[in-house]
């Protein structure tokens, strides 16, 4: 499980960074590389439920 968090942790700092340079230089990495497609849109995905099980994670270390 353990290998599961890291991966996850990695991929949603990924998709931070991509953010912060959407918000800070309005350059969107994802697109440059991926095209506006169906690829994109999958990184997407992939990056919002990996946000959604470090908030799993999160909830599970603030229990113990």
């Amino acid at each position: 499980m353990e290998t599961i968090q890291k991966i996850c942790l990695v991929v949603t700092i990924i998709g931070a960074i991509n953010w912060g340079l959407i918000g800070i230089l309005d350059f969107n990495l994802v697109e440059t590389i991926f095209g506006e497609g169906g690829i994109a849109r999958i990184i997407y995905s992939l990056v919002g439920i990996t946000g959604l099980i470090n908030i799993g994670i999160l909830f599970n270390h603030l229990e113990s």
